[in-house]
């Protein structure tokens, strides 16, 4: 009874914190976690997860042996410790007994949703300078526009594919989660977010996939100048951001090359590529915090191998995914539709962004792409030993 309980409701506080709080969301996630490691301990559990965790599993293994050949092991290991992240996945694969507390678990997700975008639309309204970026509850604009891109895909999966009223709400939602991201003036999450509807427009009706640019380019006509200019920008390659986007990637590739097995280290490539051999502009060094590209960053600092692992998680998920969209399952179609977009969309905004070292975001999409085995899983225990579970 305590874990039917404890873990959903940690679960459940996560994701109503995870778009409003980052201490309240961490705590409880940092709860949840440590209460299903109890339970493994005590063998009242069996360690469950999806096939694709292996290649993570893997990619974390490539990380740690990086540290040790870090150029400061100290500080790598260090940052390493975000690699318990990826718990998220056999924590919330094996969290849930009753359909209906996964179902109660979404509706968490949703108020915290709503409860941000209100907040970053009352910000803009009332707090907000002309041109300024709003960050809503997080810390960063970019945190801000991450998360919205994973909400707004779960919200408009639940829009299309749910059949209760409820849905209307998620649409409200996803409509909302738009306009605050456009507030955050955030191209790279701009781009994810649109490949995130596009596969979610496929996925429900795919002829009207072919109105998605047509409907782009109406908005971006209609859309205030700072928004159109910002929006145009992207496929300006004189743009002073885009060149230094550029400069990473080129910069990235040569310490690649120089270090292509275990990378610099975690957190050591951003010291490493302002050196002078690398080629950055005097403008570009300050900003190099990180490469701002997922596959860049993570082979420059973690090695080819590491990042190998990387794209077989991204691409073993997928394919269990689309395993999943061909059972025909209305019930199950909204949360694999979501995590589907979600994972197009990250990857798509990891190609401008390294949104995969931004935790709050990474948590909130590593339990996206993780809720569908975790209802397989309540489904099949249902059918198992229903009176049990009910």
């Amino acid at each position: 009874m305590t874990r039917i309980r404890l873990l959903p409701l940690c679960i459940g506080t996560f994701l109503f914190f995870s778009m409003s709080s980052i201490t309240a969301s961490q705590i409880s996630l940092g709860i949840a976690v440590l209460l299903w490691l109890i339970r493994l301990i005590r063998r009242q559990d069996r360690l469950e997860f999806p096939g694709f965790f292996w290649a993570l599993l893997a990619y974390a293994g490539l990380s740690l042996m990086a540290c040790i050949f870090s150029f400061n092991p100290e500080e790598s290991f260090r940052d390493s410790r975000e690699l318990l992240l990826l718990l998220i996945i056999p924590l919330v694969t094996t969290a849930f007994l009753r359909k209906r507390t996964l179902e109660r678990t979404h509706l968490s997700l949703l108020a915290s949703g709503i409860i941000s975008l209100l907040y970053s639309l009352y910000l803009f309204a009332f707090h907000s300078s002309p041109g300024e970026r709003i960050a809503g509850f997080m810390g960063h604009y970019m945190t801000q526009a991450g998360l919205l891109v994973i909400f707004g895909c779960t919200a408009l999966s639940f829009f299309l594919f749910q059949r209760k009223r409820l849905r209307f709400v998620w649409g409200a939602a996803f409509g909302l989660a738009g306009m605050a991201l456009m507030l955050t003036l955030t191209r790279s999450a701009w781009v994810g977010m649109f490949v995130g509807t596009a596969v979610l427009i496929w996925l429900y009706k795919p002829k009207v996939l072919v109105l998605l640019p047509f409907l782009l380019g109406l908005f971006i006509i209609a859309a205030p100048a700072q928004i159109r200019r910002r929006a145009v920008s992207i496929f300006d390659l004189n743009n002073a951001t885009n060149h230094q986007r550029i400069e990473y990637i080129r910069g990235g590739m040569k310490v690649v090359r120089n270090y292509p097995l275990f990378g610099t280290g975690p957190n050591m490539v951003n010291i490493e590529i302002k050196r002078d051999k690398y080629g950055l502009s005097e403008e570009a060094k300050p900003l190099a915090v990180h490469l701002h590209n997922n596959l860049i960053q993570i082979a420059a600092e973690r090695g080819i191998p590491a990042l190998l692992a990387w794209l077989s998680f991204f691409l073993l998920t997928a394919g269990a995914l689309i395993k999943r969209l061909k059972i025909e399952d209305p019930e199950s179609r909204p949360l694999t539709a979501a995590a589907l977009a979600a994972l197009f969309a990250f990857f798509a905004a990891g190609l401008f962004e390294y949104n995969f070292g931004d935790s709050e975001v990474a948590a909130l999409f590593l339990y996206v792409i993780t809720i569908p085995f975790a209802q397989e899983r309540v489904l099949r225990l249902q059918e198992t030993a229903p009176e049990s579970h009910e």
